[in-house]
């Protein structure tokens, strides 16, 4: 699930503070955690810029379209990390009601399939998506082991999608032409990873990875980096669904490490942490955008005070109008990939708006898009991938997720 507004790098910054030998976040002391007294702080980011330019979903209101002109989201809207799918089409569903309000004469209508986020179940519901003439063009898939499913029925269909998160590198490089990357992959985030962990001072870092193909993806890349700046300390895998994670516990307490970093999703993610903590592991605990998530801190408790995160995601809290007008629509605050999803569906809303109302005009719109949105400036290759590649650095700050700013 990898990046840049040039506008924003300046208040991006990160601001280090040494902690001595207690972490803000909880008490780092050393002892279970190996080097753990030697950790850091980051401040959280309290600000961000968002250019005048950024594409907004309600375009000029004289848009014109066929009546059952529908767009679609595609994606896990339940099961066990069904959270970032419905930050996602919660973000798409802002941008339909801004688009729909403004124009009168193009009411867009939005469907939602539910993957469950299991690739063994996503061939279903975008078959029959696919199937729907009247969908012009498809937000999703999140993740990378259900894209991976299903990306050649989408080529051959000739469906534009735009997935908002899933991030495995190999997705560009199945030849899919309708396929395109809403982010940067984990070839920029692994590496992220490896930032976030020096400025936090750590010195040992062990890696764990789950055996989705996110998981696999990302942890490569991770321990690509980790390995360069020799901070390595081991690595172990764990399985989707496991819930005992004792053996690889044990491991990470014998390396002596001071953080971890957890190629995976936070429904296994928070249990390894909780197991962690509840052994005495002192470190902190660096997880992906597929960990973060308040959901991370639901299931890990008071551990999660130990959690940082790196994401390919602008922190959309921290756009006021964005924030309030998502409110709206959610009841709650923007999540992970929100605002992405939000600039994804404003990207095929204004393909609409200029008259590309059928699959291959609005395919030809995405492919020859050039603006800037909420997130980023927004141009593909001819892979479907973005040359934007902001990181951002996240840290749990008194039961929240907070930006700490961007990793570069």
């Amino acid at each position: 699930m990898s990046r840049t507004l040039k506008t924003a790098a300046a208040l991006a910054a990160l601001s280090l503070t040494i902690a001595g030998c207690a972490n803000e976040e909880g008490g780092n002391e050393g002892g279970g955690g190996g080097g753990a007294e030697g950790l850091k702080t980051l401040q959280a980011q309290t600000s961000i810029d968002v250019p005048k330019d950024a594409l907004k979903a309600a375009g000029d209101g004289k848009a014109k379209c066929a009546a059952g002109t529908t767009i679609a989201f595609i994606g896990a809207m339940t099961g066990d990390n069904a959270q970032l799918g419905i930050n996602e089409y919660n973000g798409v569903q802002l941008a339909i009601n801004e688009h729909n309000k403004s124009n009168k004469d193009c009411q867009v209508q939005f469907k939602k399939y539910d993957t469950e986020g299991d690739p063994t179940k996503a061939t279903g519901p975008v078959t029959q998506a696919v199937g729907d003439k009247n969908i012009v063009g498809v937000i999703g898939l999140p993740f990378s082991g259900e894209s991976k499913a299903t990306g050649a029925i989408f080529e051959q269909a000739g469906l534009v999608h735009i997935t908002p998160s899933a991030t495995n590198p190999g997705l560009t490089g199945n030849g899919w032409k309708t396929f395109f990357r809403g982010l940067g992959n984990d070839n920029v985030q692994g590496p992220a990873a490896a930032i976030l962990a020096e400025k936090l001072g750590a010195k040992k870092v062990y890696l764990v990875m789950d055996d989705s193909d996110y998981g696999i993806g990302l942890g490569g890349t991770a321990k690509k980096a980790l390995t360069e700046k020799k901070l390595l300390a081991g690595e172990d895998k764990v399985t989707t669904k496991q819930k005992d994670f004792s053996s690889t516990v044990q491991k990470i307490v014998n390396s002596k490490a001071d953080a971890i970093f957890y190629a995976g999703y936070y429904a296994e993610g928070a249990p390894l942490n909780q197991q962690l903590v509840a052994k005495g592991f002192k470190g902190a605990f660096i997880g992906p955008d597929g960990v973060k998530d308040d959901q991370f801190i639901k299931l890990s408790g008071d551990s999660s005070k130990n959690a940082y995160f790196t994401c390919p995601c602008i922190p959309g809290e921290l756009i006021p109008e964005f924030a309030s007008a998502y409110k709206g629509v959610a009841n709650a605050a923007p999540g992970t990939y929100s605002v992405e999803s939000y600039d994804a569906a404003a990207i095929l809303l204004a393909g609409l708006q200029k008259g590309n109302t059928d699959r291959p005009k609005l395919l030809n719109f995405v492919k020859t898009y050039d603006g800037q949105g909420l997130s980023k400036k927004v141009k593909w290759d001819d892979k479907g991938e973005l040359s934007d590649l902001a990181v951002y650095g996240y840290k749990v700050d008194g039961g929240k997720i907070v930006s700490v700013g961007k990793l570069d």
